[in-house]
């Protein structure tokens, strides 16, 4: 299956209170978070071409990473994660996308784990059901399993959203024209969401909850992810 990776790397990333781009953040073992990713990223695909959507200090991320391509948001300050999402898939070359937002440090088995569905071109959203915060991207799921409803308004929740999702090549243009339609400031589990509730977009979560995935957003997520590295 042909396919290619997207990393979500526009924002400013204030709450962590670092002048870099978060994605540039040292973690314990040296490498940055994105090193991180692209580590397990060429561990699990190899040569698999890596699309970096930029913003905020584009020049640092581009610097960092001459390997990738990059496309640019450049209203990364008054639009979130829906609009990189939208820029970086109507760039994308033919086949699925796998996505991941650039501020998380994961397992490498998250990828090996995810691999099968790729392979079989099968949309996925990975999940931790260990935890449900209210801060959080949550998930129900209908009664064949997949998801149903995407957000961090849902009620009763089953797990949280860890950031790590894949489109398939059948389903890509729904998701980019509903991406479309959503507002600015809308994360894109949104698009997601309107793609499963209109057109039946079928997507499977895929539960990571015995791997570590942490989002860092402060400085004490970034100390939990050291634990790991």
């Amino acid at each position: 299956m042909t396919f290619s990776v997207v990393i979500l790397a526009a924002g400013m990333g204030s709450r962590l209170g670092r002048s870099l781009p978060k994605p540039l953040t040292e973690l314990a073992d040296g490498r940055t978070i994105m090193r991180q990713q692209m580590d397990n990223i060429r561990a699990a695909f190899g040569n698999v071409p890596v699309t970096i959507v930029v913003g905020y200090r584009a020049e640092a991320i581009v610097e960092a990473f001459p390997e990738a391509t990059f496309v640019y948001n450049d209203e990364y300050d008054t639009t979130n994660t829906s609009q990189s999402l939208l820029r970086a898939l109507r760039e994308s070359a033919n086949g699925g996308v796998l996505w991941m937002n650039g501020d998380v440090v994961f397992d490498p088995q998250v990828l090996l784990r995810s691999a099968h569905l790729i392979e079989s071109d099968q949309s996925f959203v990975t999940v931790n059901t260990s935890s449900v915060s209210d801060e959080e991207v949550k998930y129900t799921v209908t009664p064949e399993g997949f998801i149903r409803e995407l957000s961090k308004t849902v009620v009763g929740g089953l797990g949280e959203a860890v950031g790590i999702n894949y489109i398939s090549s059948t389903s890509k243009a729904t998701l980019i024209t509903q991406l479309g339609r959503v507002k600015n400031q809308d994360y894109f589990e949104r698009g997601l969401e309107l793609a499963i509730e209109q057109n039946n977009l079928l997507v499977e979560p895929v539960n990571i909850s015995d791997l570590y995935a942490v989002e860092i957003d402060f400085a004490a997520d970034l100390e939990r992810a050291n634990l790991f590295v």
